[in-house]
């Protein structure tokens, strides 16, 4: 152990600091059989040509060219070798030719938005809330409750009484806030 050959102190004093049990300084290392060492190099191998595969592609590959292997061996080696698939990355949407320019508000009543919102109440029932907001102010103009909200209960909610706010000069409308 290094620390007692470096530091000259006792076997259970070191052992004690870096908080390892004695029994693992006396138990050998147990050598790398040759055949598990071809096979951690065929599954580098396979890593490497094709990296979108993963262990379970890597063990019927390593079946069919006859080794002798448990599907726990491969999936342990893979791990142990460090080897994992590319994480998935979704594609961003693009904008459309229409929607290249988001609307930003600059003023008030400028861009409203609207904002759907869900809660549950105590009897397990849902509320469906249709909101909308002025998005320079953040301020809810109206708000539509309701169990069930359909197409019809929005467009209502947006020809409803304003309080006291003109439509947007601009008429622009966004779904959601951002």
């Amino acid at each position: 152990m290094v620390l007692v050959e470096r530091f000259g102190v006792s076997e259970r004093h070191a052992c004690r600091v870096v908080g390892q049990h004695r029994s693992t300084q006396r138990r050998p290392q147990r050598p790398v059989p040759e055949a598990e060492d071809k096979l951690r190099s065929r599954l580098r191998e396979i890593a490497r040509a094709h990296p979108r595969w993963g262990w379970k592609t890597a063990y019927m590959i390593v079946r069919r060219e006859v080794w002798h292997v448990n599907r726990k061996k491969i999936q342990r080696l893979w791990r142990d070798e460090g080897l994992r698939r590319p994480q998935i990355c979704r594609k961003r949407r693009r904008l459309g030719p229409t929607l290249t320019d988001r609307l930003r508000a600059s003023r008030p009543n400028q861009v409203w938005a609207v904002d759907f919102q869900f809660d549950e109440t105590a009897d397990q029932r849902w509320l469906k809330m249709a909101k909308v907001v002025d998005e320079f102010t953040r301020e809810c103009l109206a708000i539509r409750v309701g169990h069930s909200c359909d197409a019809t209960g929005s467009s209502t909610c947006s020809r409803c009484s304003w309080p006291s706010t003109a439509p947007p000069s601009t008429s622009a409308w966004t779904t959601g806030r951002r």
